[in-house]
């Protein structure tokens, strides 16, 4: 989850995740590099007298901020494409799930087991325990195993809304009327917290996600608990 004044992305909870962070920092430092030294370009243009029309009408630096920002570009372009690839790839999910979009609160199907389903509200802050978290819990946790392939069909029943859980380097649209799919794969046990990304009325900001990644054995006895009690 994120915490008070935090300035980087959450820790990464799937390869994908791992992926978007070392894209990130990648990005960051060309910009910050970029930034830099134009930032030393004004100010030497500004307050020294080195300038004159050989540099401003200077035909080979004007090739030079042509060629360079498009290797830039290139150097950005080419690990971006590389993870969205990876991102849209699905192959031979172990385990599929449906997440429909209500206001305000999200409804649960486990698609391979029959009767396994149930809908996930926010805990009213008056109901926490200690230790449970603000505008971020659930009566429901979506349980799952870890470092399988999952994959999560995202839909709506109302309005747009917005399956997101970020230490997991997911993020879905749920529009009424239409099936979009995502996919990933938990690499560590841990609880992730995520919110309805989209704006999507009055209490949008009261329907929170809580996935819980535990092993294989441990969902398996969740499971059978679940389908003895529906």
């Amino acid at each position: 989850m994120a915490h008070p004044s935090q300035l980087g992305l959450q820790d990464a909870a799937s390869p994908v995740m791992e992926e978007l962070l070392h894209f990130h920092d990648h990005t960051m430092l060309i910009m910050t590099s970029i930034g830099t030294l134009v930032t030393y370009a004004m100010v030497v243009a500004v307050f020294s007298n080195l300038t004159d029309k050989y540099i401003l009408e200077s035909h080979q630096i004007e090739t030079m901020w042509t060629i360079v920002p498009a290797m830039v570009l290139v150097a950005i372009a080419l690990p971006s494409l590389r993870i969205l690839y990876i991102m849209d790839e699905i192959n031979d999910p172990h385990l599929t799930i449906k997440a429909m979009g209500h206001q305000w609160y999200w409804s649960y199907e486990y698609t391979d087991y029959e009767d396994l389903t149930f809908d996930a509200y926010m805990i009213p802050t008056q109901d926490l325990t200690p230790g449970q978290f603000r505008l971020l819990e659930t009566d429901h946790r979506v349980v799952l195993p870890m470092q399988s392939p999952i994959r999560v069909l995202v839909s709506a029943e109302d309005v747009l809304h917005s399956w997101s859980v970020p230490a997991l380097g997911v993020k879905m649209d749920a529009v009424p009327g239409r099936l979009n799919q995502t996919s990933f794969i938990a690499s560590r046990p841990g609880v992730f917290y995520g919110q309805c990304s989209e704006i999507c009325g009055a209490n949008h900001s009261f329907m929170p996600i809580v996935v819980e990644t535990v092993p294989l054995e441990h969902f398996e006895i969740w499971s059978s608990l679940m389908l003895e009690d529906a």
